[in-house]
């Protein structure tokens, strides 16, 4: 999971994804998150990020960390949550194969999955960033992470 500072969208996304993996064993999922920019390496979530997450029930650790090149050969599937992300991240892609594992992380949402990220309805893949909003601003974000990862569960679950 990736976006920008990897204190609210990206951990967000971790502790959905990993909560709901917790128990799965084929495929095994490991979950990382990271950020595309370098401001909170070493910090952990955004106190109202983690806040809302819990409130729903979900567990996770998280610290910060800048995603690196290197991400493309540790990782099978890199989730970004904006085009920002989607940008910074396809321009430390030295291969197409490392190109084929970036998505939106909503491209998994069933009702956007007909998207095209490349384009000019793009922007409706986003996941924005609720970055010092109010509680209700993550709790949407929240929501439309849950909706992604739903259909992402799904689309692994037939493999």
């Amino acid at each position: 999971m990736v976006c920008m500072g990897n204190i609210c969208r990206s951990p967000m996304a971790a502790a959905v994804l990993s909560n709901r993996t917790a128990g799965w064993t084929n495929p095994r999922i490991t979950v990382d998150s990271s950020g595309t920019g370098a401001w909170h390496i070493g910090q952990g979530a955004h106190p109202t990020s983690k806040k809302v997450w819990e409130a729903a029930g979900y567990t996770h650790q998280h610290k910060a960390r800048q995603f690196k090149s290197t991400d493309f050969f540790t990782t099978d599937l890199i989730l970004v949550m904006d085009s920002n992300n989607f940008q910074n991240v396809m321009k430390l892609a030295d291969s197409q194969e490392s190109r084929n594992k970036v998505f939106y992380l909503r491209n998994f949402d069933e009702s956007l999955k007909s998207i095209d990220p490349q384009s000019q309805d793009y922007f409706k893949l986003e996941v924005p960033d609720p970055y010092n909003q109010s509680v209700e601003a993550y709790e949407e974000t929240l929501a439309m992470i849950e909706q992604a990862v739903s259909g992402l569960l799904q689309e692994l679950s037939h493999q």
